[in-house]
């Protein structure tokens, strides 16, 4: 014998507390009886529109299709419901969700520290890397590290960042933060030009 109190579930002599968050619908999509509209602006499955019916009639017509009464847009006056095969539904929506992932790219902060007092030879190296990074589609973080009594010379540090952004004005590249100080660093951001 099994009895059903909110999340507790006596099952004779045994009581068992089900945990509420696993027993929910992650989908939180309202279909059939879950309606609870006096009408609908119903949709059948081929596409045709019936216009404004009330949902029992439309739970009817999709119980006699043999498909499911969706709710496509719940936020009108009166909800928008489709006559429509739910899991053919979920996996369309699901496939789209994919789809848009796959065109989504994330744009990284590539970070690239020098020193004021760098040579010519590894000063070459780092612009070179940095406008790999600016085509790669990613933004670049100059650092220029200054360490105890170089500070007096951030002066220095600055001249260093601009010459950066006159290096790279030939390039596609935009200056996104112009060079600052923070903390014993002076930081510039760059990013390609859209």
């Amino acid at each position: 014998m099994i009895i059903l109190e909110g999340n507790i579930v006596s099952k004779g002599d045994k009581t068992i507390a089900t945990d509420t968050k696993f027993n929910k619908d992650k989908d939180k999509t309202i279909m059939n009886e879950k309606i609870r509209s006096k009408e609908v602006r119903l949709i059948d499955n081929e596409g045709v529109n019936h216009g404004i019916v009330p949902t029992s009639k439309a739970l009817e017509m999709a119980d006699e299709a043999g498909l499911d009464l969706v709710l496509i847009s719940p936020n009108q006056a009166p909800p928008v419901a489709k006559i429509l095969d739910f899991g053919k539904y979920k996996y369309e929506l699901a496939k789209k969700a994919k789809e848009a992932k796959k065109k989504q790219r994330v744009v990284e902060v590539k970070e690239v520290k020098v020193r004021y007092k760098i040579d010519v030879h590894d000063y070459e190296v780092r612009l070179k890397s940095v406008r790999k990074f600016i085509a790669q589609g990613n933004k670049v973080k100059i650092v220029v590290m200054l360490r105890g009594r170089e500070m007096q010379h951030s002066n220095l540090a600055f001249d260093l960042a601009n010459r950066f952004i006159a290096d790279l004005a030939a390039d596609n590249v935009q200056v996104e933060k112009k060079p600052q100080l923070e903390g014993r660093n002076v930081t510039l951001y760059l990013t390609g030009q859209q």
